[in-house]
């Protein structure tokens, strides 16, 4: 667990910042593993998804004890996982990147959505993907799978450190998630990864003009031309980035 609390003003940066600008910051960081593997959208929204982890970890299915009948129990550890991620976090599960069966169905990431979640990311499945996919909140997983997670799954712990497509992911560290799939930061660094993609993002679109109007990539990307440094200044000046 940690006390980090993400901000309105982090919050705000990492909506404007690519999973791509972020794992480079990380990499300089020494960092080199927190993109989920097999991982992607339900369906692209225009906004990136940003929040910290609420997690749920999957054990693989035993049959003699998982009947549908246990949906019945008020206590069933992925009912109370939808009912208890707090608004503005984001529902990470450890479906053992076996997207076989489901991990969740639309009732219950709809239910994610009433409640204000951030989003919910998943290495297994989603059933009924497609009314999952019109939601507004951001939805990332595996693929579509419509036998019931009980056919494969588990549900045995609720908001302990997990694997989610290869990552460690704690609870309170900061996902964001956009067309390229979903980056995992490290509570302790989230206010200084934003802060220090938000000045790489406003580069890049400059170099991307730049490269659009003919300019040679040599010494513009990265910039090690002096006459390239005074470009930008001059754009950051004139654009208000």
């Amino acid at each position: 667990m940690t006390d980090y609390v993400l901000s309105d003003d982090t919050r705000a940066k990492l909506k404007r910042i690519s999973t791509a600008s972020i794992a480079t910051q990380l990499y300089k960081r020494g960092l080199r593993n927190q993109f989920i593997q097999g991982v992607g959208p339900v369906s692209p929204k225009a906004e990136r998804m940003v929040g910290q982890a609420f997690t749920l970890r999957y054990i693989p299915a035993r049959e003699d004890r998982n009947p549908l009948e246990v949906f019945r129990d008020p206590a069933h550890k992925q009912r109370v996982a939808v009912e208890t991620c707090p608004p503005g976090h984001v529902l990470v599960m450890d479906g053992r990147k076996d997207a076989s069966a489901a991990t969740a169905g639309s009732i219950l990431v709809t239910r994610l959505a009433v409640r204000g979640c951030a989003g919910v990311v998943s290495d297994g499945g989603f059933r009924d993907a497609e009314g999952i996919g019109a939601l507004d909140m951001p939805c990332f997983y595996a693929g579509p799978s419509a036998p019931t997670n009980l056919t494969k799954h588990e549900a045995s712990d609720i908001n302990i450190p997990i694997a989610c497509g290869d990552v460690a992911v704690f609870p309170g560290d900061v996902l964001v998630g956009d067309r390229d799939g979903v980056m995992v930061i490290p509570a302790h660094l989230a206010d200084e990864i934003a802060e220090v993609c938000s000045g790489m993002e406003a580069f890049e679109d400059f170099v991307l003009e730049e490269v659009l109007s003919g300019t040679p990539i040599i010494g513009l990307y990265p910039c090690t031309l002096e006459e390239n440094e005074k470009k930008f200044t001059d754009w950051r000046a004139r654009t208000g980035r």
